[in-house]
């Protein structure tokens, strides 16, 4: 897999562009102004292990098809969720139609699909679409779960 893809993610604090691979090890951080980027990337059958399972952070992976209207609204809520934990987060994207196998692999059966994944480990799913605030303490309570479980 090509390892050197990118994606260009502008800053929420300083408004600079920055180029962040879609696949790293860290967290990324604005070359400008030293602040965690929100990491927004797209994945597929092809990259999806290398992109999501891989991750050294927790990811939340958005499991969508272009012909949803549930997932055409959850996007930009999706979308704020990664600015707001920048740093603690990756969001990945899967378009479920041009991604057979990765629908296969988490039998997706309604649009949208989300998990939260911790070291290729899924630790939460929904289905539906939600308001940011809600898929927020979602991810953050699916966190904390899985925080909780590795301490004891």
């Amino acid at each position: 897999m090509n390892t050197t893809r990118t994606t260009t993610v502008t800053c929420p604090h300083c408004g600079r562009d920055n180029r962040i691979p879609v696949a790293a090890e860290g967290r990324p951080r604005c070359g400008h102004c030293k602040q965690p980027l929100p990491w927004v990337v797209d994945a597929g059958d092809d990259d999806f292990t290398e992109v999501a399972d891989n991750a050294v952070q927790p990811v939340v992976v958005d499991l969508w098809a272009t012909w949803c209207g549930p997932c055409r609204m959850v996007s930009p809520a999706l979308e704020q969720v990664a600015r707001d934990l920048a740093g603690r987060i990756k969001l990945v994207k899967v378009d479920i139609d041009k991604n057979p196998q990765v629908s296969k692999r988490f039998e997706v059966q309604a649009v949208p699909t989300l998990l939260v994944q911790d070291h290729g480990e899924t630790v939460a799913r929904q289905a539906g679409a939600a308001p940011a605030h809600v898929l927020r303490q979602w991810v953050e309570q699916a966190l904390e779960g899985r925080q909780a479980t590795a301490g004891q």
